[in-house]
């Protein structure tokens, strides 16, 4: 028999392995920080010993949500940055300037508490004093894919009308590309495994070519990814046109950037030729629809890209212009969005908006290994939904699948009951086990009115 120190039973099981259709009265066993047998409730309970079995008839058992794109710090000036145009220069920047670190601290504490609510277990976290972030936010339990910002602005750039060329900070960018190294030093595969990192330029109009090339070669020196900003709005095209006279994706290819080692969020005014080049060299993109439809008006190309061959995950970018961090409206976003834009119901269906959530969202960020489904061997990440909510019923498996589409199209995040990460729980019955929800919302309140009193436009 099989030792197992938690089994689920009586569920419904949604594995998101490739070709694999919801299990009914299924089951999961968990020894350690793995899976160590999915199957029916009937299979498991002649092979496998559990020191605890629960009952999760009624429920539904999936892989957590990976969240492939989050700025978590910036859930401090949540709201301030939608309904305008130059969303960036206008809307954050007049906060940034004056953001702490302990500003920071607050908002990403909140953010990460909002995520986890909502069935998140992933956050690839891409944001500035990463460090202290993660010495805040490893006590969670969730699994963080961290990045630290790198670029040469300064912190006054705000100021500067929105057309004009940015300078640039060599100084600022030699302590930045220090902070993600040390970051990598410090603290990749940490926590059990549970905090990873990779290099994270803001974008090639942010920096310099030298410093992107450092960046990129000291990347390669430890076999991580770069998560870069890519074409993500008319103010690149710009900065790199008239810097370089190159359009990003051009740009990027020439300076030899444009390869795997690439995971490129938004690529939003990417055109469909570039796009599809960039997923033929095999690039991977982030798509943050609800980001994106809220502060510029466009839905990114995923599917040009997706047609392309390229493989793409969905993340939910920044709380000023997104106001959310729940998954579960970003995939609603994703599908529907998509389906507006080619005027075609038949496009982004559900069970391929929640792969990008789950399983693409892994092997975008090269997690695949490890997470993503539900698989013996794998790390036990998943979460328990209950089922048996007006927005989740019915529940059928035959003639047709309804819970999937009811998860995407239905779901708020808050029928996520239970919340497991590593094989142990990070939220229980609706309640955190290692955060006080009350606590991070009065703290990230307080240190907004502290910042809201130093702004002027």
């Amino acid at each position: 028999m099989l030792q197992a120190d938690r089994m689920w039973t009586g569920a419904h099981v949604l594995t998101m392995e490739p070709g694999e259709d919801i299990i009914k009265n299924g089951a999961v066993a968990v020894k350690d920080n793995r899976i160590v047998a999915v199957g029916t409730s009937t299979e498991l309970a002649k092979t496998v010993q559990a020191v605890e079995t629960i009952d999760a008839g009624g429920k539904l058992i999936m892989p957590g949500l990976i969240d492939a794109h989050i700025h978590s710090s910036y859930a401090v000036i949540r709201g301030v940055a939608q309904d305008m145009d130059h969303w960036m220069q206008k809307g954050i920047w007049p906060w940034m300037k004056y953001m702490s670190v302990e500003d920071r601290l607050a908002g990403s504490r909140m953010n990460l508490i909002e995520g986890i609510r909502a069935g998140t277990t992933t956050f690839a976290d891409y944001d500035r004093e990463m460090d202290s972030l993660l010495d805040q936010n490893a006590s969670l339990g969730v699994r963080i894919h961290a990045a630290e910002m790198i670029n040469e602005l300064p912190d006054d750039v705000g100021d500067l009308p929105v057309t004009e060329l940015y300078p640039l900070d060599r100084e600022a960018g030699e302590r930045r590309l220090k902070a993600g190294t040390d970051l990598y030093d410090k603290w990749h595969g940490a926590e059990n495994g549970r905090i990873t990192v990779l290099l994270g330029p803001q974008g090639p109009d942010m920096m310099s070519l030298d410093l992107l090339q450092r960046t990129k070669a000291e990347a390669e020196k430890r076999g991580v990814r770069m998560h870069m900003h890519v074409c993500q709005g008319d103010r690149e095209l710009y900065q790199l046109e008239k810097r370089y006279k190159k359009r990003s994706i051009a740009f990027l290819d020439e300076q030899g950037l444009l390869n795997e080692q690439l995971t490129a969020a938004h690529l939003t005014e990417a055109n469909d030729e570039e796009t599809a080049y960039a997923a033929s060299k095999g690039v991977n993109m982030i798509h943050c629809p609800g980001s994106i439809g809220i502060i510029d008006g466009i839905v990114p190309p995923v599917q040009a890209f997706l047609k392309a061959g390229g493989k793409a995950a969905i993340g939910t970018d920044q709380a000023p212009g997104n106001n959310s961090s729940n998954m579960f409206q970003e995939i609603k976003a994703a599908a529907v969005l998509n389906k507006v834009k080619a005027g075609d119901p038949k496009v982004f269906p559900a069970r391929q908006a929640l792969h990008m959530a789950t399983l693409g969202a892994a092997e975008v960020h090269g997690l695949d290994r490890e997470i993503g489904s539900l698989r013996t061997g794998k790390k036990a990440d998943f979460i328990v939904v209950n089922l048996a909510t007006p927005a989740l019923t019915p529940a059928l498996t035959n003639p047709v699948d309804t819970i999937t589409p009811n998860l995407v199209y239905a779901a708020s995040g808050e029928e996520v009951e239970d919340v497991i990460v590593d094989g142990r729980y990070v939220m229980r019955e609706r309640k955190l086990v290692h955060a006080d929800e009350a606590e991070a919302v009065n703290r990230a309140q307080q240190r907004a009115e502290r910042l809201a009193q130093k702004v002027t436009f």
